[in-house]
């Protein structure tokens, strides 16, 4: 049964959906009634809250920490070459793609700030980063040598790039014991200037005491091991950075130069081991959740007991029912997990999602639901009027995590940015 919403806490979103009187309710999307709806103000909020967090006070740095804004994968579902340009206006100092053809897209936007390609380039693409003015990341040795062609292609134009180094992810990045030849084969390159240093943290949300929780404080070791071998080698690392978004929040030793926020610009804290940290990180680093992915009711049906709804007969009526059926699917960004799990917002009331989610609508239980009507908004996740029904508690219901839900969210689904 669909449960009621309760009062937000006086200092935190409540986590229930929220009352009818939506400030957004009567928003005109034209055709299909499906959107996600960008809060520019919480994205505004969640990056000068990362700074000033990164920056306390009492540190006295004789410059502030920098901090580079991830936007790839289409700035987590949100839009990147849009929400870029809001958080540049915030005053971000970098950006983060994961391809050159995402960082021109970024970059056609308007966006004036460096922007970092964090999983390098392919072949052919080399151009790309000079004409739009990306900074590759290294993270393969030979890859240097590829550069440096190419920089002698553009008439001896400099290109500034960055060194990943494996400190025990084994992704991507050079290893540790690497760092030698690096800078072997860097001391031939004229046209390459190194302008900094990474590294990615496996666990850095992991504090328990197992292997993964001893990671992060290992990774931290072996990266400045091979920062102490570049300078001893002459080479000076530029800006270093290694903080992802857990470690934003709860581990000041990883902040260095520049810090890497993801998914908490958006609104929320990845998961903790133990679980308990989150609710630090939520204390010590209060954010606000940036998309609200919105459809309407397209049909209402009463159905008598015994009726089976949707595909497979998965979800059995067992009594006289009102069935709403939402013009929004599994194309759209509702997670096929959802079926008989989830539940959607509705005039403050917390409806049960039924049946398998198809690919272009879900149905809805609304029995209990007071004067409900066909075009009545419905939040699937995301913010409404004062309270929250948040992206991060519909992921862990159905054992995902928040960046698969906001990610999933299609192109086909408009984006509607908000103060």
């Amino acid at each position: 049964m669909p449960e009621k919403a309760t009062p937000p806490a006086q200092d935190a979103p409540s986590p229930v959906a929220s009352k009818r009187g939506s400030q957004n309710r009567d928003l005109k999307v034209q055709g299909r009634q499906v959107w996600a709806e960008v809060s520019a103000s919480a994205l505004t909020y969640n990056l000068r809250a990362i700074r000033g967090h990164v920056n306390p006070p009492q540190e006295q740095r004789e410059s502030p920490r920098l901090v580079l804004s991830i936007v790839k994968g289409n700035g987590y579902g949100h839009g990147g070459p849009q929400v870029a340009k809001i958080l540049e206006k915030a005053g971000s100092d970098w950006f983060g793609v994961t391809s050159a053809s995402e960082g021109v897209e970024v970059r056609k936007a308007g966006i004036c700030k460096p922007i970092l390609v964090l999983t390098s380039f392919w072949p052919g693409e080399e151009s790309a980063l000079f004409k739009h003015d990306l900074t590759p990341v290294v993270h393969r040795c030979e890859q240097l040598e590829q550069l440096e062609r190419a920089a002698a292609r553009h008439r001896g134009k400099q290109l500034s790039f960055h060194l990943k180094i494996d400190t025990g992810m084994n992704r991507i990045g050079i290893p540790v014991q690497d760092v030698e030849c690096f800078a072997q084969r860097y001391a031939k390159c004229k046209h390459l200037r190194l302008g900094g240093v990474m590294t990615h943290l496996a666990s850095s949300e992991a504090f328990a005491g197992s292997a993964q929780g001893q990671q992060t404080r290992e990774q931290e070791e072996h990266f400045y091991i091979a920062l102490d071998r570049l300078r001893g080698l002459g080479i000076q690392p530029g800006i270093v950075h290694l903080a992802n978004s857990a470690a934003i929040a709860s581990r000041p030793e990883t902040w260095a130069d520049m810090v890497r926020p993801g998914v908490i610009l958006y609104g929320y804290h990845p998961g903790y081991d133990p679980v308990e940290q989150r609710a630090e990180a939520e204390r010590v680093l209060p954010l606000k959740p940036t998309m609200s992915l919105r459809t309407r009711i397209m049909s209402l049906r009463n159905v008598p007991a015994g009726t089976s709804v949707g595909y497979g007969g998965k979800f059995v009526t067992q009594r006289p029912s009102v069935i709403g059926v939402l013009a929004a699917g599994y194309a759209d960004g509702v997670h096929r997990s959802l079926g008989n799990k989830g539940s959607v917002l509705i005039h403050g009331q917390l409806a049960p999602i039924i049946g398998i989610v198809s690919m272009d609508v879900t149905m809805i239980d609304v029995t209990d639901v007071q004067a409900v009507e066909t075009g009545d908004v419905c939040t699937i996740y995301g913010v409404d009027g004062e309270n929250v029904h948040p992206a991060n508690l519909v992921a862990r219901s159905i054992g995902t995590v928040t960046s698969d839900l906001l990610c999933a969210v299609s192109a086909r689904v408009p984006r509607v940015y908000v103060s």
